[in-house]
């Protein structure tokens, strides 16, 4: 047993709660470079690497985590494209926004989600192909428009990351749609993260394009 694993199931034995985090975390990411960072630091042995040891790099605490975490995944090359992979990141979504939405403190996760997992090979280069953009995007975040970041304005943000999620099924059937889920992941968990609201407005409108988008669709069907 490697020693990421060791480390979820020591922190799940001292838990009471297993496979439910408070939604404050003393570790939370302040950007994507550092989302990347965490997961390259997974033991490289791990082959393939489980949506369990993902969660527990960037801590299973955030919700800005999570988004950000499930938006790179659709949006990282070679893994995103894989049918299935933008569902399985709409479920890990739709499950914590549900969540935050209904008071809860804390996230559950059910094992049919952390236990899917990723080839190794494609999961590494994807994240060197990431990094450089990564570097580029975390230039552009700061603390601004912090009235959008409220805490009626983080619901509002985890319901439209919920109708995200409800219709990512719907976009693996439209081509390229599925980037545009991700980004509005990325963008409202970069929005949480950073504390940075003009994020926030992006995800907004891109969420907003997404369901005009579908709603195209589905009157051409």
């Amino acid at each position: 047993m490697d020693k990421d694993r060791e480390n979820v199931q020591t922190d799940e034995a001292r838990n009471p709660r297993a496979g439910a985090e408070s939604v404050a975390s003393s570790s939370e990411l302040a950007g994507l470079e550092q989302l990347l960072d965490r997961l390259q630091e997974i033991d490289g042995e791990r082959d393939p690497v489980d949506f369990g040891t993902l969660l527990s790099k960037i801590g299973r605490r955030s919700f800005g985590a999570i988004l950000l975490l499930a938006g790179v995944i659709v949006l990282l090359p070679l893994i995103g494209d894989v049918p299935g992979v933008p569902t399985l990141a709409a479920l890990l979504v739709a499950i914590t926004a549900g969540q935050l939405l209904a008071g809860r403190d804390y996230f559950w996760l059910p094992d049919f989600i952390l236990q899917r997992s990723i080839r190794r090979k494609p999961f590494d280069r994807s994240l060197r192909i990431a990094r450089k953009p990564a570097r580029v995007v975390d230039r552009f975040t700061r603390p601004r428009l912090l009235a959008l970041l409220s805490p009626l304005g983080n619901r509002v943000l985890a319901a439209a990351a919920l109708g995200v999620a409800m219709v990512m099924p719907v976009l693996e059937f439209i081509p390229f749609s599925a980037n545009l889920a991700g980004m509005a992941l990325s963008a409202f968990g970069l929005a949480i993260v950073a504390r940075d609201g003009l994020f926030a407005a992006i995800s907004l409108f891109v969420t907003a394009s997404i369901f005009v988008l579908v709603g195209y669709w589905l009157l051409d069907l």
